[in-house]
């Protein structure tokens, strides 16, 4: 039967219970638990463990060294201290905590003070109860504090990725917001791309960029420590950059970068939630990055898209807005791009305009190259054409000197092959120069024919470069044509090519055509050829036909 507690003790038992209850932080109210006992039994030596884990530790010690906070509380060990008396805190097996005391010097424990332990042990259960649910919900409050502190994080800096202006922006975003939240110092933010520049940002670090470990991230499927990776290169470079953690950056299962961060500030270790903000944060980043590198190829696809306009545009001036009208010569051209800009070019320029059947250099050429480059050497070969053309005494001298102006003003890939073709209208007589040029065709009224072979290298390749010079005479009712080689090396599925003999055999069944007709003719020739499939090189096609008594444009 348990011994009813005097007036004295209820009271100082009622005002224990309203300071242990009044107090939810387990620290105070283990002390207060612990200075109350001793006070009022008059002893010099007690302890107050706690359960932590499954197993009770020490708390707070008093009157003895022997014993030290946050040890294993072992009661044989507590006895040879000279604790002799001790009390549960809390009821069953495994207790919330335990009380010990030295037994007073002048009188064991009297019935009533031990009821009164028991009683004020149990309050104190439950207080230490309280206080430790009140922990435990603080303790969740805070983390719901951080996680919504690091989701508006997350928010905001996703906002802040989509204004980035490029990768390098997202990078820099990145490796700020990383080192704010996480308190680092040091840290790397590495990322590259196809054929895009790669993306550096570091901040106390020097890892090398583009790695040669790069094809190591693979193996890397999430947010982790450097300590925990294999031994390989790519450890061995972040261990002696001091990098403690890695997120990489991962975009449709392929690792194309990673994100290094070095020690926390305090020495504070990376838990596991530290790590999964980062992976969020870089999640965000990954997306931004592909935004960013997209933005750029469509913004370097539009550059591409204006600057094939402008050649386009050069390219379109350059060629004749119509072929001159020569007197007992028929001639017709045509140009077919096999892109929006192609690499094809021809001219017909009069010679002398002085004589009432003035002289016409006619001239097909391929330029290296598309795009704007090769237009802008289209019109510098047109330039250098117009200015020279009448000051040099001979075709080949105007080939020469076209080579040496080419060769100063153009890059060394930069070369043309060309054919210049002067002829006399009223006589026939024609000279030529083949700069490495496909090889011209003569197909004569009688069916023979002659070819124009080069007679000298492409424009613009060499310094120093000479040239022959050769002459024929054309005939009533012949036909000159002059052609890139995108019209011979035309090919069908098979990979088959048009070739000279078929562009011949349609030379000689127009013999009795006009020159446009011609030019169509081996255009529809072309098309029935090749089929569907589709052209790659670009077709020119200049004809000249020098006509027969009697026909149209012949003067009386």
């Amino acid at each position: 039967m348990d011994t009813p507690l005097e007036q004295s003790s209820l009271e100082a038992l009622l005002e224990s219970a309203n300071l242990l209850h009044s107090s939810l932080d387990v620290d105070e109210l283990l002390k207060h638990l612990l200075r109350s006992v001793m006070g009022r039994l008059a002893v010099g030596r007690g302890l107050v463990a706690v359960e932590h884990g499954g197993t009770l530790r020490l708390a707070h010690v008093r009157g003895t060294r022997a014993l030290v906070v946050g040890d294993v509380f072992e009661e044989s060990r507590a006895r040879e201290a000279g604790f002799g008396f001790f009390v549960p805190i809390g009821d069953g097996p495994r207790p919330l905590g335990m009380l010990a005391l030295a037994t007073p010097a002048r009188h064991q424990l009297s019935e009533e003070e031990r009821g009164f332990l028991n009683a004020l042990s149990g309050i104190a259960a439950s207080g230490l109860a309280n206080a430790r649910a009140h922990g435990q919900l603080a303790d969740l409050n805070r983390r719901l504090d951080l996680r919504v502190q690091e989701l508006n994080t997350l928010l905001d800096v996703s906002r802040a990725f989509a204004q980035a202006s490029g990768p390098d922006e997202v990078a820099q975003l990145l490796g700020l917001t990383l080192a704010g939240q996480l308190t680092v110092g040091r840290h790397a933010v590495l990322a590259i791309r196809g054929s895009h520049p790669p993306v550096t940002y570091q901040k106390g670090m020097r890892l090398p960029w583009p790695s040669p470990w790069l094809g190591a991230l693979e193996s890397i499927a999430e947010a982790t420590l450097v300590e925990r990776l294999p031994e390989t290169d790519l450890r061995a470079s972040l261990e002696q950059a001091r990098a403690v953690a890695i997120l990489p950056l991962r975009a449709s299962s392929a690792t194309f970068g990673l994100v290094a961060l070095g020690a926390r500030s305090g020495a504070r270790p990376f838990r596991e939630s530290d790590l999964a903000f980062g992976a969020g944060l870089v999640a965000q980043a990954v997306v931004a990055f592909e935004n960013a590198w997209h933005q750029r190829e469509i913004l370097a696809k539009k550059q591409l898209e204006r600057e094939l306009a402008l050649a386009a545009a050069i390219q379109q001036g350059l060629f004749p807005a119509e072929l001159p009208r020569l007197d007992y010569c028929d001639v017709a051209a045509v140009n077919r791009p096999a892109q929006q800009v192609g690499g094809d070019y021809y001219d017909a320029l009069t010679v002398d305009r002085s004589r009432s059947a003035s002289r016409c250099l006619f001239c097909v050429a391929d330029v290296s190259g598309k795009g704007l480059a090769a237009s802008l050497l289209m019109s510098n070969i047109q330039a250098t054409l117009r200015a020279l053309l009448g000051r040099e005494a001979s075709l080949a001298e105007l080939a020469r000197c076209t080579n040496e102006l080419l060769y100063s003003s153009t890059p060394g890939n930069k070369y043309v092959t060309a054919i210049l073709l002067d002829v006399d209208p009223s006589t026939g007589e024609c000279r030529y120069v083949n700069g490495g040029h496909t090889e011209g065709l003569v197909v004569r009224a009688s069916g023979e024919v002659e070819r124009l072979p080069a007679t000298g290298l492409a424009l613009g390749l060499f310094p120093g470069v000479d040239y022959e010079e050769l002459t024929l005479r054309l005939a009533p009712g012949d036909i000159v044509a002059l052609y890139s080689d995108g019209v011979t090396e035309a090919q069908k599925a098979t990979e088959e090519e048009f070739g000279v003999e078929r562009l011949t055999a349609v030379l000689r069944e127009t013999a009795e055509a006009c020159a446009s007709e011609v030019v169509q003719r081996v255009l529809d020739a072309l098309d029935d050829f090749v089929g569907v499939t589709p052209q790659y090189d670009d077709i020119t096609l200049l004809v000249l036909k020098r006509l027969r008594p009697g026909s149209a444009g012949q003067p009386r």
